[in-house]
Protein backbone atom coordinates (compact mmCIF):
# COMPACT_ATOMS: atom_id res chain seq x y z
CA UNK A 1 0.00 0.00 0.00
CA UNK A 2 3.08 2.61 0.41
CA UNK A 3 6.27 3.08 -1.05
CA UNK A 4 9.49 2.03 0.12
CA UNK A 5 10.19 5.48 1.91
CA UNK A 6 7.76 5.07 4.93
CA UNK A 7 4.64 6.21 6.41
CA UNK A 8 4.17 9.71 7.41
CA UNK A 9 2.03 9.06 10.44
CA UNK A 10 -0.30 12.77 11.83
CA UNK A 11 -2.01 13.04 14.77
CA UNK A 12 -3.56 15.55 15.38
CA UNK A 13 -3.69 17.06 18.97
CA UNK A 14 -6.43 19.56 20.98
CA UNK A 15 -7.10 20.45 24.30
CA UNK A 16 -8.63 17.92 26.70
CA UNK A 17 -7.42 14.80 24.09
CA UNK A 18 -7.38 11.63 25.36
CA UNK A 19 -3.94 10.90 26.04
CA UNK A 20 -3.82 6.81 25.32
CA UNK A 21 -5.91 7.52 22.22
CA UNK A 22 -2.99 9.07 21.22
CA UNK A 23 -0.11 7.16 22.85
CA UNK A 24 -1.35 4.39 21.70
CA UNK A 25 -1.10 4.31 18.48
CA UNK A 26 2.16 6.54 18.73
CA UNK A 27 3.76 3.40 19.92
CA UNK A 28 2.60 1.43 17.60
CA UNK A 29 3.88 3.41 14.71
CA UNK A 30 7.63 4.29 16.79
CA UNK A 31 7.88 0.67 16.54
CA UNK A 32 7.27 0.56 12.82
CA UNK A 33 10.22 0.47 10.75
CA UNK A 34 9.91 3.58 8.22
CA UNK A 35 7.19 5.32 10.24
CA UNK A 36 7.30 9.01 11.38
CA UNK A 37 4.93 10.24 13.58
CA UNK A 38 4.11 13.97 13.73
CA UNK A 39 2.06 15.43 16.55
CA UNK A 40 -0.06 18.21 15.12
CA UNK A 41 -2.35 21.16 15.63
CA UNK A 42 -4.55 22.72 13.27
CA UNK A 43 -4.35 25.99 14.93
CA UNK A 44 -0.87 26.12 14.30
CA UNK A 45 2.29 25.16 16.80
CA UNK A 46 2.36 25.27 20.70
CA UNK A 47 1.28 23.69 23.77
CA UNK A 48 -2.08 21.25 23.92
CA UNK A 49 -3.40 20.15 27.03
CA UNK A 50 -4.83 16.63 27.39
CA UNK A 51 -7.23 14.60 29.71
CA UNK A 52 -5.59 14.21 33.33
CA UNK A 53 -3.38 17.60 32.62
CA UNK A 54 -1.07 15.69 30.17
CA UNK A 55 0.63 18.38 27.61
CA UNK A 56 1.85 17.88 24.41
CA UNK A 57 3.82 19.86 22.42
CA UNK A 58 2.33 20.48 18.41
CA UNK A 59 4.10 21.61 15.01
CA UNK A 60 1.70 23.47 12.68
CA UNK A 61 -0.06 21.72 9.80
CA UNK A 62 2.16 23.52 7.58
CA UNK A 63 4.47 21.43 8.98
CA UNK A 64 3.25 17.99 8.31
CA UNK A 65 2.95 15.77 5.01
CA UNK A 66 -0.67 16.57 4.77
CA UNK A 67 -0.88 13.53 1.73
CA UNK A 68 0.01 11.18 5.07
CA UNK A 69 -2.47 9.23 7.17
CA UNK A 70 -4.12 11.19 9.57
CA UNK A 71 -5.32 9.97 13.17
CA UNK A 72 -7.61 12.01 15.13
CA UNK A 73 -8.11 10.99 18.38
CA UNK A 74 -11.24 11.52 21.36
CA UNK A 75 -11.20 13.17 24.37
CA UNK A 76 -13.77 15.54 26.38
CA UNK A 77 -12.29 18.45 23.89
CA UNK A 78 -14.27 16.52 21.02
CA UNK A 79 -17.62 18.02 22.96
CA UNK A 80 -16.61 21.47 21.90
CA UNK A 81 -14.74 20.69 18.59
CA UNK A 82 -18.23 19.08 16.66
CA UNK A 83 -19.46 22.19 17.07
CA UNK A 84 -16.20 24.60 15.67
CA UNK A 85 -17.41 24.95 11.93
CA UNK A 86 -13.94 26.12 10.82
CA UNK A 87 -11.88 23.55 12.92
CA UNK A 88 -14.14 20.59 11.54
CA UNK A 89 -13.76 22.29 7.69
CA UNK A 90 -10.50 22.16 7.83
CA UNK A 91 -10.58 18.39 9.15
CA UNK A 92 -12.64 17.57 6.77
CA UNK A 93 -9.95 18.83 4.28
CA UNK A 94 -7.14 17.15 5.26
CA UNK A 95 -9.13 13.95 5.33
CA UNK A 96 -9.93 14.08 2.09
CA UNK A 97 -6.09 14.73 0.85
CA UNK A 98 -5.35 11.78 3.82
CA UNK A 99 -4.81 8.13 1.84
CA UNK A 100 -5.76 6.19 4.96
CA UNK A 101 -7.80 8.09 8.01
CA UNK A 102 -8.18 6.29 11.41
CA UNK A 103 -9.99 7.84 14.62
CA UNK A 104 -10.15 6.53 18.08
CA UNK A 105 -12.86 6.87 20.68
CA UNK A 106 -14.80 9.93 20.11
CA UNK A 107 -12.14 11.00 17.42
CA UNK A 108 -15.12 9.38 14.69
CA UNK A 109 -17.47 12.05 16.09
CA UNK A 110 -15.07 15.17 14.57
CA UNK A 111 -15.58 13.42 11.38
CA UNK A 112 -19.56 12.66 11.41
CA UNK A 113 -19.72 16.42 12.33
CA UNK A 114 -17.58 17.32 9.31
CA UNK A 115 -19.79 15.52 6.92
CA UNK A 116 -16.73 13.02 6.51
CA UNK A 117 -18.26 9.46 7.28
CA UNK A 118 -21.85 10.57 5.36
CA UNK A 119 -22.98 6.75 3.95
CA UNK A 120 -19.86 5.37 5.54
CA UNK A 121 -19.77 2.02 8.34
CA UNK A 122 -18.11 3.48 11.43
CA UNK A 123 -17.73 3.10 15.17
CA UNK A 124 -16.80 4.97 18.67
CA UNK A 125 -16.55 4.54 22.17
CA UNK A 126 -19.55 2.37 23.61
CA UNK A 127 -19.92 4.93 26.52
CA UNK A 128 -20.79 7.89 24.26
CA UNK A 129 -22.12 5.85 21.80
CA UNK A 130 -25.22 7.94 21.54
CA UNK A 131 -24.31 11.04 21.84
CA UNK A 132 -21.69 10.69 18.95
CA UNK A 133 -24.25 8.74 16.76
CA UNK A 134 -25.87 12.23 17.41
CA UNK A 135 -23.20 14.34 15.89
CA UNK A 136 -23.53 11.97 12.57
CA UNK A 137 -26.94 11.07 11.91
CA UNK A 138 -25.75 9.77 7.93
CA UNK A 139 -23.52 7.49 9.69
CA UNK A 140 -24.07 3.96 9.58
CA UNK A 141 -23.00 3.40 13.14
CA UNK A 142 -21.91 -0.06 14.17
CA UNK A 143 -22.25 -0.35 17.90
CA UNK A 144 -20.46 -3.81 18.55
CA UNK A 145 -17.14 -3.57 16.86
CA UNK A 146 -13.65 -3.40 18.14
CA UNK A 147 -12.68 -1.64 14.73
CA UNK A 148 -14.83 -0.79 11.69
CA UNK A 149 -13.03 -0.28 7.97
CA UNK A 150 -14.54 1.22 5.21
CA UNK A 151 -12.80 2.43 2.59
CA UNK A 152 -10.03 4.43 3.60
CA UNK A 153 -11.32 5.25 6.98
CA UNK A 154 -10.78 3.16 9.98
CA UNK A 155 -12.70 3.96 13.01
CA UNK A 156 -12.28 2.57 16.69
CA UNK A 157 -14.15 2.16 19.74
CA UNK A 158 -13.29 3.02 23.19
CA UNK A 159 -9.60 4.44 23.64
CA UNK A 160 -7.18 1.04 24.22
CA UNK A 161 -8.99 -0.06 21.07
CA UNK A 162 -6.77 2.47 19.34
CA UNK A 163 -3.84 0.02 19.46
CA UNK A 164 -5.65 -3.11 17.89
CA UNK A 165 -6.77 -1.00 14.68
CA UNK A 166 -3.62 0.69 14.36
CA UNK A 167 -1.50 -2.95 14.21
CA UNK A 168 -4.37 -4.01 12.04
CA UNK A 169 -3.57 -1.23 9.95
CA UNK A 170 0.65 -1.86 9.76
CA UNK A 171 -0.32 -5.10 8.95
CA UNK A 172 -1.92 -4.25 6.35
CA UNK A 173 0.38 -1.37 5.33
CA UNK A 174 3.42 -3.31 5.95
CA UNK A 175 2.76 -7.04 6.33
CA UNK A 176 2.44 -9.24 9.35
CA UNK A 177 5.73 -9.63 10.34
CA UNK A 178 6.07 -5.63 10.80
CA UNK A 179 2.65 -5.36 13.12
CA UNK A 180 3.95 -8.73 15.27
CA UNK A 181 7.36 -7.13 15.57
CA UNK A 182 5.56 -3.56 16.93
CA UNK A 183 3.03 -5.37 19.00
CA UNK A 184 6.30 -7.77 20.54
CA UNK A 185 8.15 -4.73 21.53
CA UNK A 186 5.45 -3.35 23.33
CA UNK A 187 5.11 -6.60 25.01
CA UNK A 188 1.24 -6.50 23.66
CA UNK A 189 -1.25 -9.09 23.27
CA UNK A 190 -3.31 -8.08 20.16
CA UNK A 191 -6.80 -8.60 19.39
CA UNK A 192 -6.93 -9.48 16.08
CA UNK A 193 -11.09 -9.47 15.45
CA UNK A 194 -12.42 -6.25 14.68
CA UNK A 195 -16.14 -7.61 15.48
CA UNK A 196 -15.21 -8.27 18.89
CA UNK A 197 -15.65 -5.87 21.45
CA UNK A 198 -16.15 -7.28 24.83
CA UNK A 199 -17.07 -3.30 26.13
CA UNK A 200 -20.26 -3.02 23.53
Amino acid sequence: MFDQMGLDINIVVFDGFEPLDVFGPFEVFINTDGARVRLFSLDGPGMKVGEGGVRVETVGPEDINSQGVLLIPGGSGTRTLVGDDQWTGQLASLAARSPQVMTVCTGSALLAAAGVLDGRRATSNDLAFDWVVSTGERVDWIKDARWVVDGKFRTSSGISAGIDMALAFVEDACGSQAAEKASMQMEYIRNRDSGYDPFA
